[in-house]
C-alpha cells in the first residue's frame, strides 16, 4: 500500500507495524512521485539517492520481518536539504559555485541522528542559494511550485523551499531544513505545513552550510505539530516521547502591534483574526501588546544585521574567485556586508544581547507570542522572476515576523488556520529561549482548533 501525502507519522508507523505496507512500498511511491513528468519533482530535488533509499528502506523491511523492536523513525521516506553534508557528496547549498569542493567526509550530525532512528533519506532538497532569501527562488535549479493554485505557479517560500513541496506532494513523508530567519517557517507557512524552529543550541548545526552562525537553526517540515516534534526529538538527540497537548482554555497569548501586523494582504488579514476569534471562543486570554521592542530590532540590523557579515566571511573566497556563478539577488545581499565595520558588528552582538534582555522581560507572563507567519499569501512566480523592485518587497515582508525568532533566539511554530481549498495562511506562536516543549504542547493545541 501506499502512503497519502500529509499522513501523519503516527498512522504511518502504525501501518507499517502491522504490515499494511512497507518502507519499500513507501520509497518507491515517493520515487515515483518525484519522477512524475507532471509533478514538481525535478524542481523539488536536486540530486536524487534511490539506490542507497533502497538499501534503507529493504534493511528496515528485514529488521522489522526480524522483530528488532522499530526506531522512532522506522522505514519513514524523509527529505534532507541541500545544505546538509552527506558522506561523499558535495554540499552545494543551492550553488553552482561549490561543485568543484571536496565530498563530505561525513554526515552531519542531524543526518546521522535520522539515520540512526531509522529514516531512510529519499534525496537533497532545493533550496535558495546559500538559503539566503524568504521566497524559495532558484536560478540555477529551477523553483518548485506551491501546491496551492498550481495554474499560477507561486512561489513555496523559502529558503527551504523543496522541502516544504516535497512533503505536501507526498515525495516525502517529513522535509528537514534550516531557518536562518524564517526558512523553514515561510515554507510551511504558504504550503498549508506545520513548521518547527527550535532554541538555536537544541540541534547542531555542525555539518550544515551556514548562513549566519549566530542564528542558523535547524528543524523540520511536516503534516502536523505532533510529526514535527518527533522529528525534532531525534535531531536534538532526546527521548522521543509524546508532546501533551495542553488545553487551550485558559492560555495566555500576546498579540504585539508594534511591526508583525502591518502591511498584511486581505486574506492574511482574514484569517489571522479569525484564528485569533477561534481561540477566544476556545477560552484562552489574546492581549493586544505594544511591544515597542520589536521596533529595536530593525535599527539593530539597519546595515544587513548579522547575516550578511557572517555569511560573506563564510564564503568571501568564493565570491572573489567567481561572483559571476551566484544568484545575483544572493550577492547582492552577501555584499551588504562590506556596509559594516568591526565595530558595527560587535555593536550589534550587544545589542542583540539588550533586546532580547528586554523582550523577554515583556513576553514572560505568556505561554506565547502570536503572529502571522508572512505578512502575505503566495504571490506569482514570474512576478518576483521579473522584478527586482517586487522581488525586494515580497522578501522583507516573507522574513519580517519569522525573524523576530531567530534574532531573540526563541523556539517558534507556524500551524496553518486557512480554510481548506483558499490560501494557506500560517499562525506562528514565539515561545521563550529553551521552551521548545512547553511551545510544541502549545501549538499541538492551537492546530487542534483548526484540524
Amino acid at each position: 500500500m501506499s502512503f497519502a501525502p500529509l499522513t501523519p507519522i503516527a498512522a504511518l508507523l502504525t501501518d507499517l507495524e502491522v504490515g499494511r505496507t512497507s518502507a519499500s512500498a513507501m520509497l518507491e511511491t515517493a520515487l515515483e512521485r518525484a519522477a512524475d513528468s507532471a509533478g514538481e519533482g525535478a524542481r523539488v530535488f536536486v540530486r536524487m539517492m534511490p539506490d542507497t533509499a533502497r538499501a534503507e528502506a529493504e534493511a528496515s523491511d528485514r529488521l522489522r520481518r526480524a522483530g528488532v523492536p522499530a526506531r522512532p523513525l522506522e522505514g519513514l521516506p524523509i527529505s534532507v536539504k541541500d545544505l546538509f553534508d552527506l558522506r561523499g557528496q558535495v554540499t552545494m547549498a543551492g550553488s553552482k559555485v561549490l561543485a568543484d569542493q571536496p565530498p563530505a567526509e561525513a554526515d552531519a550530525p542531524v543526518v546521522a541522528r535520522l539515520r540512526a532512528a531509522g529514516a531512510v533519506l529519499v534525496g537533497r532538497t532545493n533550496m535558495t542559494e546559500f538559503a539566503y532569501s524568504g521566497v524559495g527562488l532558484n536560478p540555477h535549479y529551477g523553483t518548485p511550485a506551491n501546491p496551492w493554485d498550481r495554474d499560477t505557479r507561486r512561489i513555496p517560500g523559502g529558503s527551504s523551499a523543496g522541502a516544504a513541496v516535497s512533503v505536501t506532494d507526498g515525495m516525502a513523508t517529513v522535509g528537514i531544513g534550516s531557518d536562518t530567519g524564517g526558512s523553514v517557517r515561510i515554507p510551511s507557512g504558504l504550503c498549508g505545513l506545520a513548521g518547527f524552529k527550535p532554541t538555536q543550541r537544541r540541534v547542531p548545526t555542525a555539518g550544515a552550510c551556514a548562513l549566519s552562525t549566530s542564528l542558523d537553526s535547524i528543524g523540520p517540515l511536516a503534516p502536523t505539530v505532533a510529526c514535527a516534534a518527533r522529528v525534532h526529538q531525534v535531531m536534538a538527540g532526546e527521548p522521543v516521547r509524546p508532546i501533551a497537548r495542553r488545553p487551550v482554555a485558559g492560555l495566555r497569548f500576546a498579540v504585539p502591534q508594534s511591526v508583525v501586523l502591518e502591511d498584511l494582504d486581505g486574506a492574511t488579514a482574514h484569517g489571522f483574526e479569525a484564528a485569533l476569534s477561534k481561540l477566544s471562543a476556545a477560552g484562552a486570554v489574546v492581549t493586544e501588546i505594544p511591544f515597542r521592542e520589536l521596533l529595536q530590532i530593525g535599527e539593530a540590523n539597519a546595515k544587513g544585521g548579522l547575516v550578511a557579515p557572517e555569511c560573506y566571511e563564510a564564503h568571501a573566497r568564493h565570491v572573489l574567485r567567481a561572483p559571476d556563478l551566484f544568484d545575483p539577488r544572493v550577492l547582492v545581499r552577501i555584499l551588504r556586508a562590506t556596509e559594516q565595520s568591526a565595530v558595527d558588528y560587535i555593536t550589534l552582538l550587544r545589542r542583540r544581547a539588550e533586546i532580547q534582555a528586554a523582550c523577554n522581560a515583556v513576553t514572560a507572563p505568556f505561554d506565547a507570542i502570536l503572529m502571522p507567519t508572512t505578512a502575505r499569501v503566495a504571490a506569482p512566480i514570474a512576478e518576483l522572476e521579473a522584478s527586482d523592485e517586487v522581488y525586494a518587497k515580497v522578501n522583507n515582508l516573507m522574513l519580517r515576523n519569522c525573524s523576530v525568532g531567530n534574532f531573540l533566539d526563541r523556539c517558534s511554530a507556524s500551524v496553518p488556520v486557512h480554510e481548506s481549498g483558499s490560501a494557506p495562511v500560517g499562525l506562528m506562536l514565539v515561545g521563550e529561549t529553551m521552551a521548545d516543549d512547553r511551545l510544541l504542547s502549545v501549538a499541538a493545541a492551537v492546530e487542534a482548533l483548526f484540524r
